[in-house]
């Protein structure tokens, strides 16, 4: 059978083959990425399980969390005066941190964090679109677990890498920590600026307060540091600072965490941030710094880690009462002495935000003291000063306020005296809350004040400020102590027989240059003039220079120089020479302070301490002072009836003497005595109650003159008045009983064995004087000037004049005989 031949249908006239839709093809692709990105993400996933997840760090470091602690210094009332560290750190557990702190950074920082897993991706995905939309990077993602793994574990650089890392170890932290004590941890550890790590140090060095006291407006600054700590901090910055807390403010009341009444409140509150230096609510900073300095000498580095708790035997009130009492003096001087001109003075530009930026660097410069603030000037003239401070605030000077600066705003004044726009210049309110022009001292200051009883200091001010001069002036300076010094001559001149009646000449004396070893000299008593023959009582009432030196001379410069090692001074700080009696040695504030408790608790020495007791960071005692108390007969300094002796003639010092303004606190068992020195060098009063000695000093560091009419009356004794006021209010007067070996005669007190008659009755009355230096008998004594009378407890004859001395020595020695009071 035949086949029939097929014809071929033509190319052209073929059906089409379907075509692939192009929705197919798009959802092709997209099912191969969505393939192609769920095999890198089995990769990275496999990865992360092999690789990165063995590499995380243990969570020892979180679980037993034991941050570095520094040292922190108490007064004896358990009050905060320092605090020394690699991190100024204070841990707070969570139950003690203020709800408003909590609320506050969580309204910045992490509003879900109770709602999410350790990694906010809601958080993430409103972050990435707030950025892609703004074009930048304006909004982070990383939640406060994320935060802790990064200050924990891992550094600030951003890469994937770590961030990967910082979400892994979030997962890991939440698996092992609960929410509260994850916030535990980030609100201890997080550094928040000025060396503050957690927010209860930072509480402390911005504001000056414990955590728990902090306002919502305090608080909502504090929780603007976490994100850029030298952008927003308030001591540098203060207006970005401001405007940050104002923006956590509202999220707060946007959150429903503050109401709308809490919210205008806190808008309107004034901040007040205290900074570094005067974060402490009382001013010890050289007690802080003198702890721990004794501190470091026995445990070095340690002592900046290991929690240590310094309680101190200062007082919180007397250390406040001294430090106000000594700025007040200084101030005082300064008034007394003229304005001397602006601090600095800068060119103000005229743009806004240039010249904002110019004068906040500027006022950065030149920080606080006290109340005593920092301002550059905007306009100047004789009726009115306006200037601005540091935190933006406008201050306007009138009236009374700029009388003092007066000279400054004359139109002769000098250019280095002129207040103009761009001068820095120092304010202050009165106590009618209005401006005032002050400026900073040149002179310097120190006070201590201690109990005599145990050697326990109660106060140390070792200076005007701290921040502005370290030097303690209470223990490191060696100054000339002048008249001040003359009680311990006189207390050595009672055990060689002499008594408060004593009668001693008080007039001229004339020392040769052989006697000198260089030119002649004739001592003078401050003021000019002689008194002629008076008791030894009455000298010292009045500090009389010329009977001093007979005394002195009278018991032996050498003699003198032992016996005042007694009250712990040193021999090698006091030569042997007769300026002696005028207080021609070094000694410090402090030494000067345990001298005159000999005086006040009855003969004997007491050293003194200014720690009390250590404790470690657990709170188990690891020392603790335990004082030899007068009343101890292994610590007499010297016999009961000289000091008893010596605190009677010192009580007339202060209520019928040089220091008779000490009658204005009322009281009859005050005793101390003032000192001046030569070229009014040196200011002093030291003085003393039964339970209480207290030690002012005044004087610029490199000695120059402080004032003709400057005196340790007028200048220290002051100081002292104030303090004494508020520390003895409410403290019984204790009068002091007389002790055995103490007889009444003649209306004045003796010792037993040296009654009238046997005890040394006159000296310097038996002759005069010649030119070259050599004297006769006189007719009452038989004695030489110097020389006591030939009777029971009489001297032998004065040693030999002192040996020749070098220039510089001698010129010394000459110019202490022009000593006041």
């Amino acid at each position: 059978m035949a086949s029939t031949p097929q014809t071929e249908t033509p190319r052209d006239k073929r059906p089409p083959k379907p075509r692939r839709s192009i929705w197919l093809r798009i959802a092709l692709w997209f099912v191969g990425l969505i393939a192609a990105m769920a095999v890198c993400g089995a990769l990275l996933a496999g990865y992360i399980l092999v690789v990165m997840t063995p590499q995380l760090p243990s969570l020892d470091t979180i679980v037993d969390y034991r941050p570095k602690i520094p040292l922190r210094i108490y007064t004896a009332d358990e009050i905060q005066i320092g605090e020394f560290g690699e991190e100024r750190r204070n841990l707070v557990r969570f139950a003690d941190i203020p709800d408003v702190m909590k609320k506050a950074v969580l309204a910045i920082e992490d509003d879900r964090f109770y709602q999410h897993g350790g990694v906010d991706f809601i958080g993430i995905f409103r972050a990435g679109v707030a950025n892609f939309t703004r074009g930048g990077s304006s909004q982070g993602a990383s939640t406060i677990t994320m935060q802790v793994a990064r200050n924990f574990f891992l550094s600030s650089e951003k890469t994937y890498t770590r961030k990967i890392y910082e979400a892994l170890l979030a997962y890991k932290i939440e698996s092992r920590l609960t929410k509260d004590q994850i916030l535990e941890l980030y609100m201890n550890q997080i550094y928040l600026g000025e060396r503050a790590y957690g927010f209860a140090s930072a509480a402390r060095v911005y504001f000056g307060k414990d955590l728990k006291d902090i306002t919502l407006a305090e608080a909502a600054m504090l929780a603007g540091l976490p994100k850029a700590p030298s952008a927003y901090n308030p001591i540098v910055n203060y207006k970005r600072a401001r405007v940050r807390q104002e923006y956590i403010l509202k999220r707060m009341y946007d959150l429903g965490y503050a109401s709308k009444a809490e919210y205008d409140q806190a808008i309107a509150q004034e901040l007040v941030v205290r900074g570094l230096g005067s974060e402490f609510s009382v001013h010890a900073g050289y007690v802080a710094e003198m702890v721990r300095q004794l501190l470091y000498a026995q445990f070095k580095d340690e002592i900046y880690t290991r929690g240590f708790n310094v309680y101190t035997t200062i007082n919180s009130a007397d250390q406040e009462a001294a430090y106000e009492a000594l700025r007040a003096g200084v101030m005082a001087y300064e008034l007394r002495h003229g304005y001397r001109g602006p601090e600095a003075n800068i060119d103000l530009p005229d743009g806004k935000d240039e010249r904002e930026q110019l004068i906040d660097d500027t006022l950065v410069e030149h920080p606080d003291s006290g109340d005593m603030v920092a301002a550059v000037v905007l306009a100047a003239s004789p009726q009115q000063v306006k200037a601005v401070l540091l935190n933006g605030d406008d201050v306007t000077v009138t009236g009374d306020g700029l009388r003092f600066a007066a000279a400054g705003l004359s139109a002769k004044a000098q250019p280095k005296q002129r207040i103009r726009p761009g001068s820095v210049i120092r304010v202050t309110k009165d106590a009618k809350d209005n401006w005032r022009i002050v400026q900073m001292p040149d002179i310097e200051a120190a006070f201590v004040s201690l109990d005599p009883q145990n050697g326990a200091i109660r106060s140390l001010v070792g200076g005007f400020d701290f921040n502005r001069n370290k030097f303690n002036h209470v223990t490191q300076a060696w100054r000339q102590p002048g008249s001040s010094f003359k009680p311990f001559i006189y207390s050595a001149a009672l055990e060689k027989g002499f008594a408060p009646a004593t009668i001693i000449n008080d007039a001229p004396l004339y020392f040769s240059a052989a006697q000198t070893g260089g030119q002649p000299w004739e001592p003078k008593n401050y003021g000019g003039g002689f008194d002629g023959p008076e008791p030894m009582r009455v000298a010292l009432m009045r500090s009389r220079n010329l009977v001093s030196i007979r005394i002195l001379q009278s018991i032996t410069p050498a003699y003198a120089q032992k016996f005042i090692g007694r009250f712990g001074f040193e021999a090698d700080k006091h030569p042997a020479y007769l300026p002696m009696a005028l207080g021609a040695g070094m000694v410090t504030p402090l030494q000067m302070a345990s001298g005159f408790a000999v005086f006040a608790n009855g003969g004997f020495r007491v050293n003194p301490f200014i720690v009390a007791r250590i404790t470690d960071s657990k709170g188990n005692v690891i020392m603790e002072e335990k004082p030899v108390a007068a009343g101890d007969e292994s610590i007499r300094a010297i016999p009961a009836r000289n000091a008893f002796l010596m605190n009677s003639m010192l009580h007339d010092v202060a209520t019928r003497g040089t220091a008779a303004k000490t009658n204005v606190l009322k009281r009859s068992d005050l005793a101390g005595k003032t000192g001046t020195t030569n070229d009014s060098h040196d200011a002093w009063f030291a003085g003393y109650q039964s339970q209480l000695v207290g030690v002012a000093w005044i004087g610029f560091d490199q000695p120059r003159n402080l004032g003709d009419r400057e005196t340790g009356g007028g200048l220290a004794l002051p100081i002292w008045i104030d303090y004494m006021s508020k520390a003895l209010r409410g403290v019984p007067e204790s009068p002091r009983a007389m002790p055995p070996g103490v007889i009444q005669a003649n209306g004045d007190y003796y010792y037993d064995d040296y009654p009238p008659g046997r005890a040394v009755s006159t000296v310097g009355l038996s002759a005069e004087t010649a030119p070259d230096g050599s004297a006769a008998p006189g007719p009452s004594t038989g004695a030489l000037p110097g020389q006591m009378p030939a009777q029971p407890g009489a001297m032998p004859s004065p040693a030999p004049a002192p040996a020749p001395v070098d220039r510089q020595e001698r010129q010394r020695i000459l110019d202490m005989f022009n000593s006041k009071p």
